[in-house]
């Protein structure tokens, strides 16, 4: 008597199963390190986007001093010098008497003075030192919680390692679509809207930007 045997699973199952647990495993990996990135950035989206609507009242803080004897002879002199850091030790009395950040920042030395930018995400700020008397001023301007996390969602003056920051996010942000993209393929037979929804996210912003933008 002849047995009929079972049916074996497709071959292309096993594959399937496989693929699904790591798409899975990435998206949630890359869903969890840019969850407070995206959150972040979608806020300060809608903040850049009525930058114009949201006022700011800027504080500025102004500060003098003279330095020491000792240190005033290391900025002396009336060479010019074209982004040169100022010595560590100036720097450092700098930092601690005024509560600034110039340490490793260069500054423009001319005859008379030595001027430092101090941009910061949020504000600016710059300090000049008198060559001669080492007098110094500084004045800092800050803008507000808003304009700092704007500041921080264009990356602007926030330094490499903010900048090494968004590059890691960004890359995150990529798995996770990319993921989520293929996890919607998978799933697509049994949701009829999928693809639908995907044309629309896909051709909404680009009938805005060609019928609006300009």
């Amino acid at each position: 008597m002849a047995h009929s045997s079972s049916p074996q699973p497709p071959t292309t199952l096993p594959r399937r199963a496989f693929w699904m647990r790591q798409l899975y495993q990435w998206h949630w990996i890359s869903s969890a390190l840019c969850l407070v990135g995206l959150l972040l950035f979608a806020l300060t989206g809608i903040t850049l986007n009525h930058a114009r609507q949201i006022e700011a009242t800027p504080t500025v803080v102004d500060r003098t001093a003279t330095l020491p004897i000792a240190l005033r002879a290391m900025v002396a002199g009336e060479d010019v010098r074209k982004a040169a850091p100022l010595p560590d030790a100036v720097a450092r009395w700098l930092d601690e008497t005024l509560a600034t950040r110039v340490a490793g920042r260069a500054g423009e030395w001319s005859a008379d003075e030595i001027y430092l930018s101090l941009p910061r995400p949020g504000g600016d700020g710059w300090l000049s030192i008198e060559r001669a008397t080492g007098e110094v001023q500084y004045e800092l301007t800050r803008r507000g919680a808003v304009a700092y996390l704007n500041d921080l969602h264009k990356g602007r003056n926030a330094g490499p390692v903010w900048g090494w920051f968004i590059d890691v996010f960004a890359l995150a942000c990529l798995v996770f679509s990319i993921t989520g993209l293929f996890l919607l393929k998978f799933h697509a037979a049994r949701r009829t809207s999928t693809w639908p929804l995907v044309t629309a996210g896909l051709v909404l912003p680009a009938l805005l930007a060609l019928l609006f933008i300009h």
